[in-house]
């Protein structure tokens, strides 16, 4: 099977790594070329375009967002030109429900195939092959890429036959893991002004009640103010919650929630910390009980305001 990749970012990269575990012929492009050296020492083909990455059998992308994605599929030298008839691209980026729909009609004007399959996981998680994979399209064409699914995560979920079934699921757990940052980040500041040590306090959650790794992950960044490197930005968690409000409003499901979370992250991108870990939502709760924050980031410290 001849495989291309698409986006070598924090997530990506993680997940050719394990592809070339079990691939024999995977080609890589990105648009920093430099990020995919140490994946050609590893047997990787670099591509100089999209097009170049999507001449075999199946081609995957792995981006930020619908602009990104648009641009590696539609430009002049974009993958759905060059995908051969019956070819199947596999889109793992968390993207519009439009997007989707539409990347399903062009591929089945070309005659080939698409396969929505974003992923439940931090960039560990990638690089341990322990991702959930939420997979839609048509049902030949995900048995097709199960093997990839294999190499790349623990599960994986089959949704639908309509592809954007799968960035709805995806887009509605997005706003759940940032409902639980929001819980969090108001239950340590309550806690954390009384005085109650932090670490204590994580450790009371995650062995009662609440201990699903979402509480584990998230709860141990917020307990040791831990922002930065970001696994997943707080810009991204920003354009997932927006587009789960517009799916939201498209299907007329009304979610005050979220629409609370989405002021909530332009707070954090309107001080400057859209580049933190999405996790520093609960900053936002801190500042609030007046206990402020300082955080080191790579461009300097960073205080919530």
């Amino acid at each position: 099977m001849k495989v291309g990749f698409i986006g070598l970012g924090a997530m990506g990269g993680a997940m050719v790594a394990n592809l070339l575990k079990g691939v024999q012929s995977l080609t890589v492009y990105n648009r920093t070329p430099e990020k995919a050296k140490p994946l050609v020492a590893r047997g990787a083909i670099l591509a100089n375009t999209p097009a170049e990455a999507a001449r075999g059998d199946i081609v995957i992308s792995m981006l930020a967002d619908d602009p990104a994605v648009e641009a590696v599929v539609f430009a002049d030298e974009g993958l759905l030109g060059a995908l051969p008839p019956g070819a199947i691209h596999i889109s793992m980026s968390t993207i519009s429900l439009a997007l989707a729909e539409r990347l399903a009609t062009a591929h089945r004007q070309a005659s080939q195939h698409f396969v929505s399959a974003p992923v439940f996981g931090r960039p560990e998680a990638a690089a341990a092959a322990k991702l959930f994979i939420v997979a839609a399209g048509e049902a030949e064409a995900v048995s097709a890429c199960q093997p990839l699914f294999d190499l790349l995560g623990q599960r994986t979920f089959f949704i639908a036959a309509e592809a954007p079934k799968a960035n709805l699921v995806k887009l509605s757990g997005n706003f759940l893991i940032a409902s639980v940052i929001e819980c969090l980040g108001e239950a340590f500041a309550l806690t954390s002004k009384a005085g109650i040590d932090r670490g204590t306090y994580l450790e009371i959650l995650t062995n009662t009640l609440f201990g699903a790794p979402v509480y584990k992950t998230y709860g141990e960044l917020i307990a040791k103010e831990r922002y930065t490197p970001a696994g997943f930005k707080v810009g991204l968690g920003y354009k997932d919650i927006h587009l789960a409000l517009d799916a939201a409003e498209t299907l007329a499901a009304p979610m005050p929630i979220a629409s609370l979370i989405r002021d909530r992250f332009l707070s954090l991108i309107a001080s400057g910390a859209e580049d933190l870990d999405w996790s520093a939502l609960a900053t936002l709760a801190e500042r609030d009980a007046g206990r402020n924050s300082r955080i080191a980031t790579t461009a300097g410290t960073w205080t919530p305001r």
